[in-house]
């Protein structure tokens, strides 16, 4: 009995994992959001969301998880951000640290700013996480769009972020439990 169980699980696991590396969520089509979000971490995420910005797809963009010693000067140059864009639109949030931390981080700023939908930019293998930490967070009325960054990641990566993936959702169910 115990095998079995132990054989389903694994079996449960494996498929998963499969799904999870196979289905990897893509870049999103061109549609309108009140802003874009863009969690720090990944390569060409803070690009995309500047590219979504810039097409006039969002009026504003919140940047979470900033390194608190960058400058919002540091970060118009590196990323050719005209003075006027940072002025008006871009908002670098250096509260976060981690994925959970960009949820709550960004929730707050969505709540302040009274947003009614996002486009999330984050990498291709991250976005389950991001999307499953935000939804926790944000207000039922908000809606999300996917954008993904395309990436190659590693197996490593993959790995990992899986069993992110799944140790999110577990606490969740606990959290809902309790």
């Amino acid at each position: 009995m115990i095998r079995r169980f132990a054989a389903a699980i694994a079996l449960v696991w494996a498929l998963g994992f499969l799904w999870f590396v196979t289905a990897l969520p893509q870049p999103a089509a061109a549609v309108k959001t009140d802003a874009v979000i863009v969690p720090t971490g990944g390569s060409g995420r803070i690009a995309r969301g500047l590219d979504v910005l810039d097409a006039g797809q969002a009026r504003m963009m919140l940047v979470s998880g900033v390194d608190r010693e960058v400058r919002p000067e540091e970060f118009a140059a590196e990323f050719n951000v005209p003075p006027a864009t940072m002025e008006c639109c871009v908002t670098l949030g250096f509260a976060a640290v981690d994925t959970r931390s960009n949820a709550a981080e960004t929730a707050d700023w969505v709540r302040e700013q009274g947003l009614r939908s996002l486009r999330l930019v984050t990498t291709d293998w991250h976005m389950r996480r991001a999307r499953a930490e935000l939804e926790r967070t944000l207000p039922a009325h908000v809606s999300i769009v996917e954008d993904a960054v395309r990436s190659e990641p590693s197996l490593r990566t993959l790995f990992l972020e899986y069993h992110k993936l799944i140790a999110s959702r577990l606490a969740a169910v606990a959290g809902d439990v309790l």
